[in-house]
Protein backbone atom coordinates (compact mmCIF):
# COMPACT_ATOMS: atom_id res chain seq x y z
CA UNK A 1 0.00 0.00 0.00
CA UNK A 2 1.16 3.54 -0.74
CA UNK A 3 0.09 6.79 0.83
CA UNK A 4 -1.43 8.38 -2.26
CA UNK A 5 -3.96 7.76 -5.01
CA UNK A 6 -3.35 4.50 -6.81
CA UNK A 7 -4.29 3.49 -10.32
CA UNK A 8 -5.67 0.04 -11.11
CA UNK A 9 -3.28 -2.77 -10.08
CA UNK A 10 -2.86 -5.48 -12.71
CA UNK A 11 0.69 -6.61 -12.10
CA UNK A 12 3.71 -6.07 -9.85
CA UNK A 13 7.24 -5.31 -11.04
CA UNK A 14 10.02 -7.51 -9.66
CA UNK A 15 13.43 -5.89 -9.11
CA UNK A 16 15.38 -9.07 -9.77
CA UNK A 17 18.89 -9.82 -8.50
CA UNK A 18 21.04 -8.29 -11.24
CA UNK A 19 20.78 -6.31 -14.48
CA UNK A 20 24.03 -7.70 -15.89
CA UNK A 21 23.56 -10.44 -18.49
CA UNK A 22 26.41 -12.70 -17.30
CA UNK A 23 25.29 -12.45 -13.68
CA UNK A 24 21.68 -13.24 -14.64
CA UNK A 25 22.81 -16.46 -16.32
CA UNK A 26 24.91 -17.37 -13.28
CA UNK A 27 21.95 -16.72 -10.98
CA UNK A 28 19.69 -18.75 -13.29
CA UNK A 29 22.01 -21.77 -13.22
CA UNK A 30 22.53 -21.48 -9.45
CA UNK A 31 18.83 -21.42 -8.61
CA UNK A 32 18.01 -24.05 -11.25
CA UNK A 33 20.48 -26.51 -9.71
CA UNK A 34 19.31 -25.69 -6.17
CA UNK A 35 15.70 -26.24 -7.24
CA UNK A 36 16.46 -29.53 -9.00
CA UNK A 37 18.54 -30.80 -6.07
CA UNK A 38 15.79 -29.87 -3.62
CA UNK A 39 13.09 -31.60 -5.67
CA UNK A 40 15.28 -34.63 -6.38
CA UNK A 41 16.25 -35.00 -2.71
CA UNK A 42 12.61 -34.91 -1.59
CA UNK A 43 11.56 -37.36 -4.33
CA UNK A 44 14.31 -39.80 -3.31
CA UNK A 45 13.05 -39.68 0.29
CA UNK A 46 9.50 -40.43 -0.90
CA UNK A 47 10.66 -43.29 -3.16
CA UNK A 48 12.94 -44.79 -0.49
CA UNK A 49 10.12 -44.82 2.08
CA UNK A 50 7.58 -46.13 -0.41
CA UNK A 51 9.84 -48.99 -1.57
CA UNK A 52 10.86 -50.27 1.89
CA UNK A 53 8.06 -51.96 3.92
CA UNK A 54 10.15 -51.54 7.10
CA UNK A 55 9.68 -47.78 6.81
CA UNK A 56 5.88 -47.92 6.65
CA UNK A 57 5.35 -46.45 10.11
CA UNK A 58 3.94 -43.13 11.44
CA UNK A 59 7.31 -41.32 11.55
CA UNK A 60 8.08 -42.00 7.89
CA UNK A 61 4.45 -41.38 6.91
CA UNK A 62 4.83 -37.82 8.24
CA UNK A 63 8.25 -37.54 6.58
CA UNK A 64 6.76 -38.54 3.21
CA UNK A 65 4.12 -35.85 3.50
CA UNK A 66 6.76 -33.32 4.60
CA UNK A 67 8.88 -34.13 1.54
CA UNK A 68 5.89 -33.73 -0.80
CA UNK A 69 5.04 -30.39 0.82
CA UNK A 70 8.65 -29.23 0.38
CA UNK A 71 8.49 -30.07 -3.33
CA UNK A 72 5.29 -28.02 -3.66
CA UNK A 73 6.79 -25.15 -1.65
CA UNK A 74 9.86 -25.03 -3.91
CA UNK A 75 7.63 -25.11 -7.00
CA UNK A 76 5.54 -22.16 -5.79
CA UNK A 77 8.08 -19.42 -6.56
CA UNK A 78 11.30 -20.79 -8.09
CA UNK A 79 9.96 -21.84 -11.56
CA UNK A 80 8.36 -18.40 -12.06
CA UNK A 81 11.63 -16.73 -11.04
CA UNK A 82 13.62 -18.90 -13.47
CA UNK A 83 11.23 -18.09 -16.32
CA UNK A 84 11.48 -14.36 -15.54
CA UNK A 85 15.30 -14.52 -15.55
CA UNK A 86 15.37 -16.26 -18.93
CA UNK A 87 12.72 -14.09 -20.61
CA UNK A 88 14.04 -10.83 -19.04
CA UNK A 89 10.50 -10.21 -17.82
CA UNK A 90 10.29 -8.47 -14.46
CA UNK A 91 6.58 -8.64 -13.70
CA UNK A 92 4.03 -10.91 -12.09
CA UNK A 93 0.28 -10.56 -12.49
CA UNK A 94 -1.94 -9.50 -9.60
CA UNK A 95 -3.69 -12.91 -9.61
CA UNK A 96 -0.35 -14.71 -9.85
CA UNK A 97 1.03 -12.80 -6.87
CA UNK A 98 -2.04 -13.66 -4.78
CA UNK A 99 -1.78 -17.32 -5.82
CA UNK A 100 1.90 -17.43 -4.83
CA UNK A 101 1.12 -15.78 -1.50
CA UNK A 102 -1.69 -18.25 -0.79
CA UNK A 103 0.42 -21.34 -1.48
CA UNK A 104 3.47 -20.03 0.39
CA UNK A 105 1.36 -19.43 3.53
CA UNK A 106 -0.47 -22.76 3.06
CA UNK A 107 2.62 -24.91 2.55
CA UNK A 108 4.74 -23.02 5.09
CA UNK A 109 2.07 -23.53 7.76
CA UNK A 110 1.69 -27.16 6.75
CA UNK A 111 5.44 -27.65 7.25
CA UNK A 112 5.10 -26.41 10.84
CA UNK A 113 2.15 -28.69 11.61
CA UNK A 114 3.88 -31.76 10.19
CA UNK A 115 7.09 -31.03 12.14
CA UNK A 116 4.99 -30.69 15.30
CA UNK A 117 3.28 -34.02 14.51
CA UNK A 118 6.70 -35.66 14.05
CA UNK A 119 7.84 -34.24 17.40
CA UNK A 120 4.73 -35.69 19.06
CA UNK A 121 5.36 -39.04 17.36
CA UNK A 122 8.88 -39.17 18.86
CA UNK A 123 7.51 -38.17 22.25
CA UNK A 124 5.04 -41.09 22.20
CA UNK A 125 7.75 -43.50 20.98
CA UNK A 126 10.12 -42.52 23.82
CA UNK A 127 7.68 -42.04 26.71
CA UNK A 128 5.06 -44.68 25.84
CA UNK A 129 6.89 -47.34 23.79
CA UNK A 130 4.51 -50.17 24.79
CA UNK A 131 1.46 -48.21 23.64
CA UNK A 132 3.08 -46.61 20.61
CA UNK A 133 1.26 -48.61 17.94
CA UNK A 134 -2.04 -48.14 19.74
CA UNK A 135 -1.71 -44.36 20.16
CA UNK A 136 -0.13 -43.61 16.76
CA UNK A 137 -2.68 -45.59 14.79
CA UNK A 138 -3.01 -45.15 10.99
CA UNK A 139 -6.36 -43.45 11.56
CA UNK A 140 -4.83 -40.85 13.90
CA UNK A 141 -1.93 -40.17 11.52
CA UNK A 142 -4.34 -39.65 8.62
CA UNK A 143 -6.52 -37.34 10.72
CA UNK A 144 -3.47 -35.31 11.80
CA UNK A 145 -2.33 -34.80 8.20
CA UNK A 146 -5.87 -34.02 6.98
CA UNK A 147 -6.40 -31.60 9.87
CA UNK A 148 -3.08 -29.91 9.10
CA UNK A 149 -4.15 -29.39 5.50
CA UNK A 150 -7.53 -28.00 6.55
CA UNK A 151 -6.18 -25.56 9.16
CA UNK A 152 -3.34 -24.41 6.89
CA UNK A 153 -5.77 -23.87 3.99
CA UNK A 154 -8.08 -21.74 6.14
CA UNK A 155 -5.12 -19.80 7.54
CA UNK A 156 -3.75 -19.11 4.05
CA UNK A 157 -7.20 -18.19 2.71
CA UNK A 158 -7.82 -15.66 5.48
CA UNK A 159 -4.43 -13.98 4.96
CA UNK A 160 -4.89 -13.90 1.18
CA UNK A 161 -8.35 -12.36 1.49
CA UNK A 162 -6.94 -9.74 3.84
CA UNK A 163 -4.23 -9.05 1.28
CA UNK A 164 -6.78 -8.60 -1.50
CA UNK A 165 -8.48 -6.00 0.68
CA UNK A 166 -5.17 -4.15 1.10
CA UNK A 167 -4.18 -4.33 -2.57
CA UNK A 168 -7.61 -4.28 -4.17
CA UNK A 169 -7.45 -3.10 -7.82
CA UNK A 170 -8.87 0.39 -8.17
CA UNK A 171 -8.33 3.93 -6.88
CA UNK A 172 -7.58 4.34 -3.19
CA UNK A 173 -7.49 7.50 -1.12
CA UNK A 174 -4.51 8.47 1.00
CA UNK A 175 -4.08 6.41 4.21
CA UNK A 176 -2.50 8.19 7.16
CA UNK A 177 -4.18 6.53 10.16
CA UNK A 178 -6.77 3.96 11.19
CA UNK A 179 -9.64 4.53 13.62
CA UNK A 180 -10.08 1.97 16.41
CA UNK A 181 -13.64 1.20 17.50
CA UNK A 182 -12.74 0.49 21.12
CA UNK A 183 -14.82 -1.52 23.59
CA UNK A 184 -17.09 1.11 25.13
CA UNK A 185 -18.13 4.78 24.78
CA UNK A 186 -18.99 5.23 28.48
CA UNK A 187 -16.38 6.91 30.66
CA UNK A 188 -16.97 4.70 33.72
CA UNK A 189 -16.71 1.51 31.63
CA UNK A 190 -13.55 2.80 29.95
CA UNK A 191 -11.92 3.27 33.36
CA UNK A 192 -12.98 -0.23 34.40
CA UNK A 193 -11.54 -1.68 31.17
CA UNK A 194 -8.34 0.32 31.63
CA UNK A 195 -7.79 -1.04 35.16
CA UNK A 196 -8.73 -4.59 34.07
CA UNK A 197 -6.37 -4.68 31.08
CA UNK A 198 -3.60 -2.90 33.01
CA UNK A 199 -3.69 -5.59 35.73
CA UNK A 200 -3.85 -8.40 33.17
CA UNK A 201 -0.88 -6.88 31.36
CA UNK A 202 1.16 -6.42 34.56
CA UNK A 203 0.32 -9.94 35.76
CA UNK A 204 1.34 -11.40 32.39
CA UNK A 205 4.65 -9.52 32.34
CA UNK A 206 5.32 -10.25 36.03
CA UNK A 207 4.57 -13.95 35.59
CA UNK A 208 6.97 -14.24 32.66
CA UNK A 209 9.68 -12.29 34.52
CA UNK A 210 9.31 -14.55 37.57
CA UNK A 211 9.78 -17.61 35.36
CA UNK A 212 12.96 -16.10 33.88
CA UNK A 213 14.34 -15.14 37.30
CA UNK A 214 13.51 -18.55 38.81
CA UNK A 215 15.26 -20.39 35.97
CA UNK A 216 18.34 -18.14 35.96
CA UNK A 217 18.76 -18.33 39.75
CA UNK A 218 18.59 -22.12 40.05
CA UNK A 219 21.55 -24.02 38.49
CA UNK A 220 19.46 -27.22 38.43
CA UNK A 221 17.17 -25.60 35.85
CA UNK A 222 19.97 -24.77 33.40
CA UNK A 223 18.83 -27.44 30.95
CA UNK A 224 17.66 -27.24 27.31
CA UNK A 225 13.97 -27.45 28.29
CA UNK A 226 14.20 -24.46 30.63
CA UNK A 227 16.40 -22.59 28.13
CA UNK A 228 13.51 -22.82 25.67
CA UNK A 229 11.07 -21.83 28.42
CA UNK A 230 13.14 -18.71 29.20
CA UNK A 231 13.06 -17.64 25.57
CA UNK A 232 9.33 -18.39 25.41
CA UNK A 233 8.73 -16.15 28.43
CA UNK A 234 10.74 -13.34 26.82
CA UNK A 235 8.74 -13.73 23.60
CA UNK A 236 5.51 -13.58 25.61
CA UNK A 237 6.59 -10.32 27.29
CA UNK A 238 7.36 -8.78 23.89
CA UNK A 239 4.09 -10.17 22.49
CA UNK A 240 2.09 -8.46 25.26
CA UNK A 241 4.07 -5.24 24.80
CA UNK A 242 3.16 -5.10 21.10
CA UNK A 243 -0.50 -4.04 21.46
CA UNK A 244 -1.60 -3.65 25.09
CA UNK A 245 0.30 -0.43 26.04
CA UNK A 246 -1.06 1.36 22.94
CA UNK A 247 -4.58 0.21 23.83
CA UNK A 248 -4.19 1.46 27.42
CA UNK A 249 -2.97 4.86 26.19
CA UNK A 250 -5.90 5.11 23.79
CA UNK A 251 -8.38 4.30 26.56
CA UNK A 252 -6.94 6.98 28.86
CA UNK A 253 -6.57 9.72 26.24
CA UNK A 254 -9.88 8.95 24.45
CA UNK A 255 -7.83 8.84 21.25
CA UNK A 256 -9.19 6.17 18.91
CA UNK A 257 -6.60 6.30 16.17
CA UNK A 258 -3.34 4.62 15.28
CA UNK A 259 -0.95 5.86 12.61
CA UNK A 260 -0.36 3.96 9.38
CA UNK A 261 3.28 3.31 10.37
CA UNK A 262 2.26 2.31 13.90
CA UNK A 263 -0.28 -0.18 12.56
CA UNK A 264 2.30 -1.77 10.24
CA UNK A 265 4.82 -1.95 13.11
CA UNK A 266 2.24 -3.62 15.36
CA UNK A 267 1.36 -6.14 12.65
CA UNK A 268 5.03 -6.94 12.06
CA UNK A 269 5.87 -7.57 15.71
CA UNK A 270 2.55 -9.34 16.37
CA UNK A 271 3.26 -11.86 13.58
CA UNK A 272 6.95 -12.06 14.55
CA UNK A 273 6.39 -12.95 18.22
CA UNK A 274 3.35 -15.11 17.46
CA UNK A 275 5.41 -17.16 15.00
CA UNK A 276 8.33 -17.25 17.43
CA UNK A 277 6.02 -18.74 20.07
CA UNK A 278 5.09 -21.55 17.68
CA UNK A 279 8.71 -22.35 16.82
CA UNK A 280 9.78 -22.36 20.47
CA UNK A 281 6.87 -24.63 21.43
CA UNK A 282 7.86 -26.97 18.60
CA UNK A 283 11.45 -26.95 19.89
CA UNK A 284 10.20 -27.80 23.39
CA UNK A 285 8.11 -30.65 21.97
Amino acid sequence: MEWGNQTSITEFLLLGLSNQMELRQLVFMLFLWMYLLGVLGSLLIVLAIGSDPHLHNPMYFFLTNLSLVDICLLSTTVPKMLVNIQTHKKSISYAGCLAQTYFIILLGGLDHFLLTAMAYDRYVAICHPLHYTTIMSPRLCTLVVAGSWLVSSLHALIHTLLLTGCFSPGNQTSITEFLLLGLSYRAEQRQLLFVLFLWLYLLGVLGSLLIILAISSDPHLHTPMYFFLTNLSLADICFLYTTVPKMLVNIQTNDKSISYTGCLAQMYFFILFGGLDHFLLTGMA
